[in-house]
């Protein structure tokens, strides 16, 4: 071999090396890009069949989150990963998750604990009605339940809640359609999701009738029936707890203004625990008799002691104005 051959071959080796440290360099950055890259805020969205989860979803897809219909749980940690991966383009992602896809339903609480060990934000938002709502929305599109077979809409609608109390149990938001149209569903998740920054605790302070029924969504009950009920006041009865004599006759009674400073002082215990166990929506549902006077009087007031505490309040008064 020739002196010149010898020294080419050698300027050759001399670049395969550069060319494979170049190549380790490279993948060694990758994977530190990978490491570094920021994980999406991860929604899951879940509920009944019929109880509005498409237009939950759709109003997340409005707000600029990617949305995924129907995706089977043991993909979801992929999903995420994948999210990590597009260098800031999807940041936050909701998925939708359904009885459609049971046969991988199973695999959703492994899905959850892995999205937990790897730091993941993940919500829960889960989207409830009543059986009659459900059984009516089902008859108007004339559509069976997922999961009827050969019986019939509420068959389904029983198996479905059965398969599904686990992880409403675990839901972090927890909304109930049955009295609210598309609209109003649309303003709820507007006002929990359309913020730039997520506030540490949201609450809905909603006041209902016990005559109606308890609301399926409250994570607190308050019963105001303990004072005496405007409506049998001839001049007051007209009106709501939205008016200043009807709310000054509520807490004018013995004890009204003694509750509300004794249970605004309790709610800041339970705030602070909801806080450190990472929860971060909470629904105080305040009852009477119809929903009409000493429920709604109370919220009001109760609304603005948590807003004083820095706490986001949303106030609903469910059965005001159905007598």
């Amino acid at each position: 071999m020739s002196d010149n051959e010898r020294q080419d071959r050698q300027e050759d080796a001399a670049q395969g090396a550069d060319a494979t440290e170049g190549t380790q360099e490279d993948t060694t950055a990758e994977t530190a890009a990978a490491s570094d890259a920021a994980i999406p805020e991860l929604v899951i969205i879940s509920g009944m069949s019929g109880a509005g989860r498409s237009t939950a979803a759709k109003c997340l897809e409005d707000l600029g989150w990617f949305v995924v219909d129907n995706l089977p749980p043991a993909l979801i940690p992929t999903m995420v990963e994948l999210g990590a991966r597009s260098q800031g383009n999807v940041a936050r992602i909701a998925v939708v998750v359904d009885v459609r896809g049971r046969r991988f339903f199973d695999n959703l609480r492994e899905s959850l604990a892995d999205l937990e060990s790897k730091n993941v934000t993940r919500r829960i938002v889960f989207l409830e009605s009543s059986d009659e709502v459900l059984v009516r929305r089902f008859e108007s599109v004339r559509r069976p339940h997922p999961l009827q077979g050969d019986g019939r809409i509420v068959d389904g609608i029983d198996a479905e809640r059965e398969l599904l109390r686990e992880l409403r149990g675990d839901a972090d938001l927890v909304i109930d359609t049955s009295s609210l149209n598309v609209h109003e569903l649309r303003a709820k998740m507007d006002a929990q999701f359309a913020g730039e920054e997520e506030p540490e605790l949201r609450a809905t302070v909603m006041s209902f009738g016990f005559k109606y029924g308890l609301p399926v969504d409250a994570d607190l009950v308050v019963d105001m029936r303990f004072l005496p009920n405007p409506h049998w006041v001839p001049e007051l009865r007209p009106y709501t707890g939205l008016n200043e004599e009807v709310a000054a006759y509520v807490f004018n009674q013995p004890g009204a203004k003694e509750f509300l400073d004794r249970y605004a002082e309790l709610l800041q215990l339970i705030a602070t625990g909801y806080r450190r166990e990472g929860k971060r929506y909470v629904t105080i549902a305040v009852g009477c008799t119809g929903g009409k006077h000493r429920s709604v009087a109370t919220s009001e007031k109760l609304a603005a002691r948590l807003a004083s505490q820095g706490v986001e309040t949303v106030v609903v008064h469910r059965d005001m104005g159905r007598e």
